[in-house]
């Protein structure tokens, strides 16, 4: 990595703590981390390893305990209603369960609709409105014909993922913040869907952020990969240093929890 290069985003010390005195739980435990503009990262942990946590914080949607978020070469300030809003056109989220994502008393055509409006569209005719959502159903293999008028708990779990992603294609934020994207999605879309991301990734230089407890997704997708266990990074690199030439114990437990198909699986730990 150039040391001249200014990261898009990083944190120092970044520390959650939940609870006060005998209750206290650290979920985030002075952690550094260093995100490249166009990079593609993967936070990699356990459930309750504190990754989650992390993203929400990066996200803005719950406050620091200790440490700075620094984003575009200045401490974040998001202490008001606008500064945060201000941040969050540039960065965005596609969370594991989307039907906890919308407001399902907003028809579709009003969710893609805010969209367009908090890019600067909402005085663009109407045609011009129809196209550019059609276009960003289309980007996800979606038909809009078949969603306007719809509400969003009237599609499945898998059509309500893309049209999460479909939200990006509009928003075209600067970072986004992929939480286990296609954790809803069939086997065989899911190549399709992790295709799409690096697309968008490619074609706005954005810094996409998955955070999840896959392995081999990461290894797939990323540039630079962070391992996360009880709170801490324990280990990080390139895709290729962390998953082919592990350091760490954890890190190798988790490579070795997933099944190779030339190999005999060893069911000898399955109660």
């Amino acid at each position: 990595m150039n040391k001249d290069v200014i990261p898009y985003l990083s944190g120092k010390g970044l520390t959650k703590i939940f609870g006060t005195s005998k209750d206290r739980t650290v979920a985030v435990d002075h952690v550094d981390f260093e995100f490249n503009r166009g990079e593609v990262i993967s936070i990699v942990g356990e459930s309750g390893s504190g990754k989650t946590t992390l993203s929400k914080m990066i996200l803005g949607l719950i406050s620091v305990t200790e440490g700075e978020i620094y984003f575009d070469g200045k401490i974040r300030d998001i202490s008001s209603h606008k500064k945060r809003e201000a941040y969050w056109k540039q960065i965005q989220a596609v969370f594991q369960d989307p039907f906890a994502s919308f407001n399902m008393f907003y028809k579709i055509d009003s969710v893609l609709l805010d969209c367009i409006n908090m890019r600067g569209g909402k005085n663009l005719p109407k045609d011009k409105k129809i196209e550019l959502m059609a276009e960003a159903c289309s980007f996800v293999n979606l038909k809009f014909e078949e969603l306007t008028n719809k509400y969003p708990f009237e599609l499945s779990g898998g059509q309500m993922q893309r049209l999460m992603i479909a939200r990006i294609f509009l928003l075209k934020p600067e970072i986004l913040v992929a939480d286990e994207p296609t954790s809803m999605i069939d086997a065989c879309s899911r190549a399709t869907i992790l295709d799409m991301l690096l697309k968008l990734r490619s074609e706005n230089d954005m810094t996409i952020i998955f955070i999840t407890h896959d392995i081999g997704l990461a290894y797939y997708v990323s540039d630079t990969v962070y391992i996360m266990e009880h709170g801490k990074f324990v280990e990080h690199g390139s895709a290729d240093e962390v998953i082919l030439n592990p350091k760490e114990a954890y890190t190798k437990r988790l490579i070795s929890d997933v099944p190779k198909i030339y190999e005999p699986w060893d069911l000898s730990t399955v109660g």
